[in-house]
């Protein structure tokens, strides 16, 4: 396939510029010749309408043609007694005419102007009254006006392609120097490797489009730093998370071939089930938060909250520590099974910190519902509220319980599954213990 515009957008933009301002200049200057050309023409006919008139008026003044010729001292008319000067006018004054002022009578009812009808002149008719006599006038143009008209065309068609040159000239270098930016951007991209996502694009000062874009490749790549570093200590955080049952699950194997008479088989091997467990627990964990963060979509519908707490909390074993207070029964659009999820995670977490209660409270507000579950244990310092959303993140004193059953993901999945749901959990404000708000908008 022939290519007919060239490749670089330097060229095109030039191109495309010249071909355009050739059209807009070359359309623009022949208005303006015409214009001028009119202008002349129209004084023209005004001065032939004028003698026309003139000699009409005087021959409806009973004055014959012979007459008029003696009374008039301007040239360039005709008068004859009929349109096509078939009675014996000649079209131009000859030898066989009398000379009388500035015209050649030919007979009385015919009189020819000197100089009638010359070179770049206009016509103009008129009739008397009687229809005896027709009268027709020339006026040249005027020839400082038909010279200045010259001129200018003269310098228009040669200016109108020396300036579309020169637009597309400076179109070029004006694109050459905005894609200049492009070109250190596009280098900089192109030296962007996995584990040098710090590196960040040139921005222009100019404000424009361009500086735009580089901004917007900048914000690009502290995303992808942002998630690659957060990958990457994910991954760093699950392997360390899955070495610990792993290794006690191995141990616990080693120890059982070597000493086969020693150990109670049946007490190794429900540790050994817990080891499991907990790997089963912390890999379906990973599972869905991959898939909290890859955005994939959960079947929604609308689910009551005020069911979905007391169904949660009535199959709870036990549950005499757990205080229910409903004064709502707000409707949100959501995945019942993940929302649950939510609220066994936030429950969990308040009664491993609970010194002997946990209060689950229920209201709407503002188009929103708020379930908040709160405990009367030792509370989240305030410089740590950010923080417990994190991933794989106990605190210290979490670290020193030895039945803490957590993998640090709990509160991790319940923020990503409120914000997948358009809402969002904090630390609030506490008296005493801790206050997780969950807020979700209203169906």
């Amino acid at each position: 396939m022939i290519r007919l515009l060239p490749r670089s957008t330097r060229w095109r933009v030039a191109l495309f510029a010249a071909l355009a301002s050739a059209l807009v200049l070359g359309l623009g200057s022949y208005w303006f010749v015409q214009a001028l050309r009119s202008g002349l023409e129209s004084s023209a006919n005004q001065l032939a309408s004028e003698k026309a008139g003139a000699v009409a008026a005087l021959l409806d003044a009973g004055i014959k043609p012979l007459d008029v010729a003696k009374q008039i001292e301007y040239d360039s008319y005709w008068i004859s007694p009929d349109k096509s000067g078939a009675a014996g006018c000649p079209d131009h004054p000859g030898g066989t005419g009398t000379r009388v002022g500035q015209a050649v009578v030919y007979g009385p009812d015919c009189v020819v102007g000197l100089g009638f009808q010359g070179n770049r002149s206009v016509l103009s008719n008129a009739g008397t009254r009687d229809n005896k006599h027709y009268v027709r006038t020339s006026a040249r143009l005027d020839p400082i006006g038909l010279q200045t008209v010259d001129t200018a065309q003269r310098i228009l068609w040669g200016g109108v392609p020396a300036a579309a040159l020169l637009i597309g000239g400076v179109a070029w270098f004006a694109v050459r120097r905005s894609l200049r930016a492009v070109g250190g951007i596009r280098a900089e991209v192109d030296g962007v490797r996995a584990g040098d996502l710090g590196r960040r694009v040139p921005v222009p000062d100019s404000g424009d489009e361009i500086t735009e874009l580089a901004v917007t490749m900048n914000e690009m790549l502290a995303r992808l730093d942002r998630s690659v570093r957060r990958q990457s200590q994910f991954t760093a955080d699950a392997s360390h998370e899955l070495r610990t049952p792993l290794a006690s699950l191995r141990t616990q194997l080693e120890v059982q071939l070597a000493h086969p008479d020693r150990l109670d088989w049946r007490r190794s091997c429900e540790n050994a089930v817990l080891d499991v467990t907990r790997m089963e627990t912390l890999a379906a964990d990973l599972l869905l938060l991959s898939k909290l963060d890859a955005d994939q979509p959960a079947g929604t519908e609308p689910v009551e909250l005020a069911d979905l707490v007391t169904a949660h909390v009535t199959a709870r074993i036990p549950h005499d520590g757990v205080e229910l207070n409903l004064e709502a029964s707000p409707v949100v659009r959501g995945h019942a099974g993940r929302l649950e999820r939510v609220l066994r995670n936030l429950v969990d977490n308040a009664e491993r910190h609970a010194k002997s209660r946990v209060t689950i409270t229920l209201t709407a507000s503002d188009g929103q519902s708020v379930l908040t579950v709160e405990d009367d244990g030792p509370g989240i310092p305030a410089e740590q509220r950010e923080r417990v959303f994190d991933r794989f993140v106990r605190l210290d004193e979490d670290r020193a319980r030895e039945d803490d059953g957590g993998s640090g993901l709990g509160l991790a999945i319940a923020a990503e599954i409120a914000r997948t749901h358009g809402g969002s959990l904090r630390v609030a404000d506490s008296t005493s213990g801790a206050r997780l708000e969950l807020r979700l908008p209203l169906a």
